[in-house]
């Protein structure tokens, strides 16, 4: 009924007829048909029409699958710990891992997972005993899944574990025909591969059991309706020299029929579920719980709780990225190991001390920052851009946190990661750890751009005297996003923040007074709001050129198209999937600019198109020569070629500088530079920045990653154990609040129409929705 209303949501009222028909063979006896036929489906505004009779199916008796079945999380231990400091050397983390091409979708901020919710399962045994057979943690194994590549729904229907299938009988295209039963004598693995079979194949036959008998030696489980006409009974015993488990007694299969029906099983429980999402989460551990639920509804047959689903992705990461707790004790010997594997890498941990009854505790350490970035980072920062953009993203895990970042870009508009840090927070003091750190090892460069939002953490560190971000050697500019989003808290409408972002964004102080004079006539205390910020911090007519036309941090771009779903991982498997997602990232956007150079090719794509599309209106253009040996000319537009136009603009090839202001903005020939070129026949190449050059491109990419070295020839690490800080787990029950802040950039459109969320219809809700299953929307039937 439940498969019919998913197929046919057109059907409001579906109406099944069956009847019970004994078929007389031919020796006489009475026998059941082993064929199924089925006659369904009506609406209320038409009669159903069914068979007058639907012979029984009896399934075929075969061996039962035994899916490989992983355990319980370890959720426990230390609670405290003493302080590590481990500077900079040589790093390296995992072998490359898969790295996505493009933005695959933008996170759901608000989808922030709870650390801990208590189990609603209904399981009638105990609590399981489990030891962990799948995955392991992750410093058993230095193979981690391409969780950067595009979601692949078939995963769910693959193999959890190579060799065996996922559940038990699972469900082939025929519907029923792949259900088999056990048999006596059939063996298991363990007693966790046992219990998944158990389960999966009473949710299969959506009939319920109890548990009459449960240790770590044998395990008895009856039909719900044992005794009342229903002789169901399995018992598995282990068998002590083989250590496996064993059907000792099996009577089946069963002869009751369900006495309600219900969206939800009660052996459909987490561990079951893990199992199945385990393929999923291991192609993308970013999986929301909404897919994952809706998966296993589309596979079982049945809806568990959001809870439930969260406790069954919690369980499948730990399977296959490691223990949460145990993930921070990795870090020590993940930082020797990588300074060993690829000198130069700077890795520097530090830990806060942990106190028992006042006394410091020397065995035990908090884990509390942790600042990295690997050679071919360093190397490459020195052929981007000369400015760096900075920000900060919250972990999504079972304990608090963020992760800091530093985005450089290429001559070819790609976006490149160079440094990282693991933080409490953003503070001043984890903002002065992040930048002093970069400014040391990555970004020694005189002059330098940060591009930034407003943070009074950032200010701070890059105010202090002994930083090395204060002028001339490097220079501050606002993310205009994070501009406007403040502007808009206190003046509504999207007209006027549009018209300061326009003002932002205007290359010349003419055309910035044009914006302003509009958002002055809207009201004078928008602009007296803008006059409070230095305009050389939010306007790019007065940053000389610094910004080289970027006006926002790529926080949001890189996370989603580079660093998709680490914020979900364990904080080991983090750190190790920056290694090998960037190595990946080298090795493909090297390989483009090598081939780019083989064909002869001079300047990057980016700057190719952009040099086409001002040729173009290049030929409308009247030019006049003013200073031969200055190359100074005026040029003329002959029809405006934007929105706002000057008309006449002065250009001077000798100190690349034009009235447009695109010019110096941008470090490459403006269109009106273009004209005065082909009216000086001379070359426009030689007035373009040398970081557009396909070679500068090239050398940003050109040092490679190291293989890393296996992890049993890593250092041995004898420092105190680093625990994470309890006072850092999020909620245990419940879904947390969200730590996003909500501001104008969160907000729908108030004009688009509410849908559905099942049927994505507008005019009704999902509690509402009549296409939901369920005795109270079936029309009284």
């Amino acid at each position: 009924m439940f498969l019919c209303r998913r197929q046919f949501p057109e059907v409001r009222t579906p109406e099944l007829l069956a009847k019970l028909v004994d078929v007389v063979s031919s020796s006489g006896g009475s026998n059941r048909n082993a064929t199924t036929e089925a006659a369904a489906a009506g609406s209320s505004s038409r009669p159903a029409v069914a068979s007058s009779s639907v012979p029984v199916y009896e399934p075929a008796v075969e061996a039962v699958a035994s899916p490989s079945f992983a355990v319980d999380l370890n959720d426990g231990v230390g609670d405290v710990v003493g302080s590590v400091d481990i500077l900079p050397n040589a790093l390296q983390g995992v072998p490359p891992v898969g790295v996505g091409d493009g933005v695959l979708g933008d996170v759901e901020e608000d989808d922030v997972e709870p650390d801990m919710i208590e189990d609603d399962s209904g399981d009638e045994v105990g609590a399981t005993e489990a030891a962990l057979v799948v995955g392991g943690s992750s410093s058993g194994t230095q193979q981690y899944p391409p969780h950067f590549s595009s979601l692949d729904l078939d995963a769910m229907r693959q193999e959890g574990v190579s060799g065996h299938s996922v559940g038990f009988g699972a469900r082939d295209a025929e519907g029923t025909a792949g259900l088999t039963e056990f048999q006596v004598g059939q063996q298991f693995q363990d007693k966790d591969e046992a219990l998944l079979s158990v389960k999966t194949y009473s949710i299969r036959r959506g009939v319920q059991y109890k548990v009459v008998e449960s240790d770590h030696r044998r395990y008895v489980g009856k039909c719900s309706e044992f005794g009342n006409g229903c002789t169901w009974l399995i018992r598995l015993s282990l068998r002590k020299r083989k250590g496996i488990w064993e059907v000792k007694r099996y009577n089946g299969p069963h002869t009751c029929l369900a006495t309600s029906i219900s969206s939800d099983h009660r052996s459909l429980d987490y561990h079951v579920i893990s199992a199945f999402v385990m393929p999923m989460v291991r192609a993308d551990a970013s999986v929301s719980i909404k897919v994952l639920l809706n998966a296993t509804a589309a596979h079982f047959g049945f809806r568990p709780t959001y809870r439930r689903v969260w406790m069954a992705k919690q369980k499948a990461i730990a399977l296959v990225y490691g223990d949460w707790d145990e993930s921070y004790n990795e870090l020590p010997r993940w930082v020797l190991g990588v300074q060993m594997t690829m000198p130069g890498t700077v890795a520097i941990l530090r830990t806060s001390p942990v106190r028992v009854s006042g006394q410091v505790d020397e065995s035990q350490a908090f884990f509390h920052r942790l600042f990295w970035t690997f050679p071919p980072l360093i190397q490459a920062f020195r052929h981007c851009k000369p400015l760096v953009s900075i920000d900060g993203t919250h972990l999504y895990g079972k304990y608090g946190g963020t992760l800091l970042i530093a985005i450089a870009q290429d001559g070819n508009s790609n976006i490149l990661p160079v440094a990282f840090a693991l933080v409490e927070g953003e503070n001043a003091e984890s903002w002065s750890f992040f930048l002093s750190h970069l400014r040391q090892h990555v970004t020694p460069q005189p002059g330098l751009l940060v591009i930034s939002d407003r943070h009074n953490g950032i200010k701070a560190a890059l105010e202090a005297p002994d930083g090395g971000w204060l002028p001339p050697s490097a220079y501050r500019a606002f993310c205009i996003r994070h501009v406007a989003a403040n502007f808009a808290l206190t003046f509504k409408g999207k007209d006027a923040r549009r018209l300061l972002v326009n003002a932002a964004y205007a290359k010349t102080e003419v055309e910035f007074d044009y914006w302003f004079d509009i958002l002055r006539s809207e009201d004078p205390a928008m602009c007296e709001w803008a006059n409070r910020i230095d305009y050389s911090l939010w306007t790019q007519h007065r940053d000389d050129g610094r910004r080289f036309g970027h006006m926002t941090t790529n926080i949001s771009e890189c996370v989603n198209s580079i660093l998709k779903g680490v914020r979900n991982l364990p904080v080991c498997s983090l750190v190790k999937a920056t290694y090998g997602r960037l190595a990946e990232l080298f090795v493909r956007k090297g390989r483009e600019a090598e081939a780019q150079m083989g064909t002869g090719q001079q300047f990057s794509q980016y700057l190719v198109k952009c040099i086409e599309a001002n040729l173009k209106n290049s030929r409308c253009f009247t030019v006049t020569l003013y200073d031969r040996d200055n190359s100074e000319f005026t040029v003329a537009e002959t029809t405006p070629t934007g929105s706002f136009s000057l008309g006449t603009y002065r250009v001077s090839l000798a100190s690349r500088t034009c009235d447009c202001g695109y010019f110096q903005a941008l470090h490459f020939p403006c269109q009106h530079a273009l004209a005065c070129c082909a009216y000086s026949r001379v070359t426009w190449s030689s007035y373009v920045h040398s970081v557009y050059q396909i070679s500068s491109v090239f050398r940003v990419y050109q040092m490679g990653f190291t293989p890393p070295i296996p992890e049993g020839f890593w250092p041995p690490y004898n420092g105190p154990t680093v625990i994470p800080d309890p006072a850092k787990r999020r909620a245990r029950e419940g879904r947390p609040r969200s730590t996003r802040i909500r501001t104008n950039m969160d907000e729908a459109d108030p004009n688009r129409p509410k849908r559905c969320g099942l049927c994505r219809q507008p005019g009704h809700t999902r509690r509402s929705c009549p296409q939901l299953g369920g005795p109270s929307h079936t029309g009284g039937q």
